[in-house]
């Protein structure tokens, strides 16, 4: 049976977080600043993200 996650871990675990396409490291960051190019990943230096995929849990 699939439990249902709560408003506030989703929140956390979702909402913000971007993922670098080269490393797989996790960034939070502003959508806006994402999309202008001004975050870049700490790990690689790479600008290239992606949002956090929603796990689906069985």
């Amino acid at each position: 049976m699939v439990k249902k996650i709560f408003p506030e871990a989703m929140e956390r675990l979702f909402n913000r977080v971007y993922v670098c396409r080269k490393c797989k490291h996790k960034i939070r960051a502003d959508y806006a600043k994402v999309r202008a190019g001004k975050v870049k990943c700490r790990h690689c230096g790479s600008k290239v993200l992606r949002p956090k995929r929603k796990e689906k849990k069985a």
